[in-house]
């Protein structure tokens, strides 16, 4: 998955690199504006099939025409069941730099922006809630919050309507890495007769989600 995506992004730059027939078209003589601001709505759709819904914005600098620094921020409200090694409400904070080819009315460019994604609910483990003696024991379940580093690799689509309205298209991947962590499970122990909380580390892992943007912004 990893090859796929970075072939992916080297393609969509060499779109935007231009030709000679298409630079004719650049206007690069008219001024950018610096900053854009924008509402955004987002879905992502984890490795198991879920797909959330989200709302977020965008906060834009641009360097020149073509290189832009970029913050983006996104909450999925929606509890979780399962989504992909997680579960809970999502938060992700994205940073990076977005590259490619501004002409008078239209945009395209290649976009990477490595960051964090947060679940509410992101690590459990099991906690005894009476002595191993005990027959039958008890267990607790917990869940708690945990954080997983996040890349959105993907292209970006813009139209501009007027010198300070901007609508923007984003598509690609989210690419999230998930630490290894240790948690306890209850296993049966054949020489006592009882379930005692074992240790387990659970490896780390990376996976590809598919996320989209949409959103319309000011310029200033």
């Amino acid at each position: 998955m990893k090859r796929e995506l970075l072939s992916a992004l080297i393609t969509v730059l060499i779109i935007v690199s231009g030709s000679p027939q298409t630079s004719a078209q650049d206007n690069s003589s008219v001024a950018v504006k610096k900053f854009e601001i924008a509402p955004e709505f987002t879905t992502i759709t984890f490795e198991s099939g879920d797909t959330q819904l989200g709302l977020g914005g965008r906060l834009t600098y641009n360097v020149n025409r073509h290189f832009a620094l970029e913050f983006a921020g996104y909450f999925f409200p929606h509890n979780c069941e399962f989504c992909g090694r997680h579960a809970g409400q999502a938060a992700e904070g994205l940073f990076g730099v977005k590259v490619g080819k501004r002409f008078h009315k239209w945009g395209i460019f290649g976009k990477a922006r490595p960051g964090f994604i947060s679940f509410s609910e992101g690590q459990f483990d099991f906690q005894a809630i009476s002595q191993p003696a005990t027959n039958p024991p008890s267990f607790s379940f917990t869940q708690q919050p945990l954080t997983a580093l996040a890349a959105d690799l993907g292209g970006v689509l813009e139209f501009y309507p007027s010198k300070r309205i901007i609508t923007r298209f984003d598509f690609g991947s989210t690419i999230i890495h998930y630490g290894r962590h240790t948690s306890n499970f209850p296993v049966f122990d054949p020489v006592t007769g009882d379930f005692i909380l074992r240790p387990s580390t659970i490896p780390s892992q990376t996976r590809g989600t598919f996320q989209i943007m949409a959103g319309v912004g000011f310029r200033f």
